[in-house]
C-alpha cells in the first residue's frame, strides 16, 4: 500500500540551480556542493517549502512525495502553540493560501465562501457590508485573528478581511465552536486565524493582477528584502477598484457596491540567539465604498434628495511577538488597532472611532506528560460614535471597556492513544464583573489513521451594539437598545470523528462533527416588533445552535482531487415560550472544490461551488409581499490555470456560472425603492407606518432584505508572477 502522492512538475531551486520534477515527482540536480544547502520547492499543490538539506554526495535524486511527507500540517489556533494537526486535541481546519487561488477573490471576506460551514453574510443590499457566520452563528460570535492576535472586531470584519494581500497568506486556520477559554470575548462561536508567511518562506517577488467583465480590478504585490544578516522584511500591497455602477435588476439602485481600496502590509523578522522569536507586523487600509441610486454622486452625500450609502474607512493595525531571553519559553504578544469610519446612510450620518489595545504574556512549558500554557492578558477598547449608543443626557460619553484576564491550560498525554486537555479562563469586565470560562478536551487515537475528539466548554461575549450589525446602520430603521443588556453566555459540546484511508492510487480523508451550543442571555436584533425599528435585547428564554458538519477530501494518482463538505444546522430561540428560527440562516449548505490536472500540458482545472437551502428573511410586517423564505440557490465557478512558463502563471474562468442572483425570484428586494427617504409614508403617533392608497401594505424603505450577492455571471482573467 503506497501512502504517498507524487508532486509532478514542481519548481525546485538549490542556490543558483533550478529544475522541475517529472510526472512521477522526481527531479535531479547535478554538481552540487557537499554540505548544507537550502532547497526550495514550489507548486500550486503544496505551496512553497523551504528546508535546509544536507547533501552527502555531489549527485542525489530525491522523490518529492517522500520529501514532503516529513512536513506535517502545523496548527496553532486550537491551543495557542505549534502542534501537528494530527496531534491537536482541538479539531482545527486548515486551508492553504493556494486553496483560495482556486477561486480568485478580491478579499478574504469573499474567499471564505469556499469554506464549508462558513458563510460571508451580506447585511445590506446597498452598502454590501456583512459579517462571517460559522455553523449558523451570526458574525458577532466569530473572532478574527491575524497571526493569533485579535485585531479585527465585529465593527470591521468586512474591512479587516479586505486588503490582506493574498501573496502573504501562509494558511488559514478555523476552529468551530467556543474558544473563549483561550481567546476571551467574541470567540463564542469560533475563531478564524489568518497566518501570514514568514519572510523566509515567502517568494522574493510576487505579483497577481486580475480583472473581469464587470471591470473589477485587483492587484496583489509582495516582495521581501534583508537588512543585514539578522533582519528580514516582508512587504505587501493590495489594491482593488470597482467604479462602474450597474443596475441589472432595474430597481434604480446599484447592484453591488462601488469600491476603491488600498492596503499596505509589512512584517519584520529579527533573528536572535537560540532561534527566539521576534516579529513585528503592521497594516494600513484606506477604502471608499458607496452604493445607492444610480444618479447619486458625492455632491448628494448626507442629503435627502438622492439616496446613497457612502463609507470612508481608515484602519491601521500593529502586532508584535517577542520571546523573552530566558531559559523558559515565555512570550509577549501585543496588538494595537484603530478604526475610523466616516459614513452616511442617506441623510443619516454615522461617525465612529474604535481603538483596541491587547497585550498578553504567557508561559509555554513541557514537563513529563504535561504541556502547560499559563498566561495573562489585558484588552482595552475605546469606542465613540455620534449615536445614542455613546451618549448620556445628550452629552457625548465614549464607551471604555477594560478586560483583564488570566488563563491556564494543560494538555496531558495519558498514553500513545489518549490525550486530555483541561483549561479555564477568568476575566473581569469593568461593567459586567467576573466571568469564568472552563474548557475540556479529550482525544482518542485508536490507530494511526483515525481519531475521536471531544471538546466542551463555555463561552461569553460582551456587547457593543454598533459593532454588532451593519443592518442597524442602513438609515432605514431606528435602533432601540435595551438599557439592561447583559453579556451572552453559552456552553458547547463538539464531537469529531476523523479517518484517513490510504489506497494504492489514492488517499481519502474525512471527518464528521456534531455540535450543540446552548445560549443564555442571547442578544437578538428584533426586526418584527416594529417595522420601522431594530430592537436589541436579551431574550426571555434561551437559544440553541445544533447540527452536523462533514468534510471529505480525496487525492487520486489520476491527477483528480476533490474536497466536499456539508453542514446541517438548526438555529432557533425560545422567547416567552415561543420558538423562532433565526433569520438569514440556512438549514443546509454544501461546498465543493474539484481539481483536475494535465501535468504534461501544465494545465489545471478547478470547479468550485456552494449550495444553500432556504433561509428566513427579514420582512417588514405581515403585509409585506416579499417571500418570507429564500429559494434553494447556488454559486458555482470554474477556472483554468496554466503554469508552464518559468515564474509565470496564467489563469481565467467564469464566476457564478449559473448566473444566479436574488432578484431572479421575481420580486423587488428593496422595499419602496422609489421612496428611500419615506417622504410619502404616513406614520401613526407611535411611529408605525399606516396603510394608505399610495402605500397599501404599510411599508417603509428597507434594504435589509438580502441573502446573496446581486452580482451575476462574469468572466475573469489574471496573471501571477513568482520569483523565488
Amino acid at each position: 500500500m503506497n501512502d504517498t502522492i507524487p508532486v509532478p512538475f514542481a519548481k525546485l531551486t538549490l542556490g543558483s540551480i533550478q529544475t522541475r520534477s517529472d510526472i512521477d515527482g522526481y527531479f535531479e540536480l547535478n554538481n552540487i556542493q557537499k554540505g548544507e544547502n537550502i532547497l526550495t520547492i514550489y507548486s500550486p499543490e503544496i505551496g512553497q517549502i523551504t528546508k535546509p538539506l544536507q547533501i552527502p554526495t555531489k549527485n542525489i535524486t530525491i522523490n518529492i512525495s517522500e520529501f514532503t511527507q516529513k512536513f506535517e500540517e502545523i496548527v496553532v489556533t486550537g491551543g495557542m502553540k505549534e502542534v501537528s494537526r494530527k496531534q491537536s486535541i482541538v479539531n482545527v481546519e486548515v486551508y492553504s493560501g493556494n486553496f483560495f487561488q482556486k477561486n480568485p477573490s478580491p478579499s478574504l471576506y469573499d474567499a471564505l465562501q469556499m469554506v464549508n460551514g462558513v458563510r460571508p453574510q451580506l447585511n445590506c443590499n446597498i452598502c454590501n457590508t456583512g459579517d462571517i457566520h460559522i455553523n449558523g452563528l451570526e458574525g458577532p460570535n466569530t473572532m478574527i485573528l491575524i497571526d493569533g492576535m485579535p485585531i479585527v472586531s465585529s465593527l470591521s470584519t468586512v474591512y479587516g478581511l479586505s486588503g490582506v494581500p493574498s501573496a502573504l497568506i501562509e494558511r488559514m486556520e478555523i476552529v468551530k465552536g467556543p474558544a473563549s477559554a483561550l481567546y476571551g470575548s467574541e470567540a463564542i462561536g469560533g475563531v478564524i486565524n489568518v497566518i501570514t508567511k514568514t519572510p523566509e518562506r515567502s517568494p522574493r517577488v510576487y505579483g497577481d493582477l486580475r480583472s473581469n467583465t464587470w471591470l473589477e480590478t485587483s492587484a496583489d504585490i509582495g516582495y521581501k528584502f534583508n537588512l543585514g544578516k539578522k533582519i528580514s522584511v516582508l512587504n505587501g500591497i493590495n489594491y482593488f477598484n470597482y467604479s462602474i455602477p450597474m443596475d441589472r435588476n432595474n430597481d434604480g439602485f446599484t447592484d453591488i457596491t462601488l469600491q476603491h481600496r488600498v492596503s499596505f502590509f509589512q512584517k519584520w523578522n529579527i533573528k536572535r540567539e537560540e532561534n527566539r522569536l521576534f516579529s513585528i507586523a503592521g497594516r494600513y487600509l484606506n477604502e471608499d465604498r458607496w452604493g445607492g441610486q444610480m444618479n447619486w454622486n458625492e455632491n448628494f452625500r448626507g442629503t435627502d434628495s438622492i439616496y446613497g450609502e457612502s463609507i470612508y474607512t481608515k484602519r491601521w493595525e500593529l502586532i508584535a511577538t517577542y520571546q523573552l531571553p530566558l531559559k523558559e519559553k515565555i512570550f509577549f504578544n501585543l496588538s494595537l488597532n484603530g478604526h475610523d469610519q466616516n459614513s452616511y446612510y442617506g441623510d443619516l450620518s454615522f461617525m465612529a472611532k474604535q481603538n483596541i489595545a491587547f497585550s498578553q504574556l504567557y508561559l509555554d512549558k513541557r514537563w513529563q506528560h504535561h504541556d502547560f500554557l499559563l498566561g495573562a492578558s489585558f484588552r482595552y477598547v475605546y469606542y465613540d460614535d455620534n449615536t445614542t449608543a455613546t451618549s448620556e443626557n445628550k452629552l457625548n460619553k465614549p464607551s471604555k471597556m477594560s478586560l483583564p484576564g488570566i488563563f491556564i491550560q494543560d494538555d496531558i498525554l495519558i498514553n500513545n492513544n489518549n490525550k486530555l486537555m483541561l483549561g479555564a479562563r477568568y476575566d473581569y469586565h469593568n461593567l459586567h464583573g467576573h466571568i469564568l470560562t472552563p474548557r475540556f478536551g479529550y482525544k482518542w487515537t485508536p490507530n494511526d489513521f483515525s481519531s475521536i475528539r471531544l471538546n466542551t466548554g463555555t463561552g461569553f461575549r460582551v456587547v457593543n451594539i454598533f459593532t454588532e450589525d451593519h443592518a442597524a446602520l442602513t438609515g432605514a430603521r431606528d435602533v432601540i437598545i435595551a438599557d439592561d443588556i447583559s453579556p451572552e453566555s453559552s456552553y458547547n459540546i463538539n464531537l469529531t470523528y476523523s479517518q484517513d484511508i490510504r489506497f494504492e492510487r489514492a488517499s481519502l480523508k474525512f471527518d464528521i462533527t456534531t455540535f450543540y451550543t446552548h445560549f443564555e442571555n442571547k442578544i437578538i436584533p428584533d426586526y418584527d416588533l416594529n417595522s420601522n425599528e431594530i430592537n436589541y435585547y436579551n431574550i426571555d428564554g434561551y437559544a440553541i445552535n445544533k447540527g452536523v458538519t462533514f468534510n471529505t477530501s480525496m487525492n487520486l494518482k489520476s491527477n483528480l482531487k476533490f474536497r466536499l463538505g456539508g453542514t446541517f444546522t438548526d438555529v432557533y430561540s425560545i422567547h416567552e415560550s415561543k420558538k423562532e428560527n433565526q433569520i438569514l440562516t440556512d438549514r443546509f449548505s454544501g461546498s465543493w472544490v474539484i481539481t483536475y490536472k494535465l501535468p504534461r500540458l501544465f494545465l489545471s482545472f478547478d470547479y468550485t461551488g456552494k449550495v444553500h437551502s432556504p433561509m428566513r428573511l427579514p420582512l417588514l410586517n405581515s403585509s409585506d409581499q416579499r417571500p418570507e423564505y429564500s429559494p434553494w440557490w447556488s454559486i458555482q465557478n470554474i477556472q483554468i490555470n496554466f503554469n508552464g512558463l518559468n515564474n509565470w502563471e496564467l489563469y481565467c474562468g467564469v464566476k457564478n456560472l449559473l448566473n444566479w442572483t436574488p432578484w431572479r425570484m421575481g420580486t423587488n428586494l428593496i422595499a419602496r425603492s422609489h421612496d428611500p427617504f419615506d417622504k410619502l409614508v404616513e406614520f401613526d403617533h407611535e411611529g408605525n407606518p399606516v396603510a394608505t392608497e399610495e402605500n397599501p401594505n404599510a411599508l417603509t424603505f428597507d434594504p435589509s432584505y438580502v441573502f446573496a450577492p446581486n452580482q451575476g455571471i462574469r468572466f475573469f482573467a489574471g496573471v501571477r508572477f513568482t520569483l523565488q
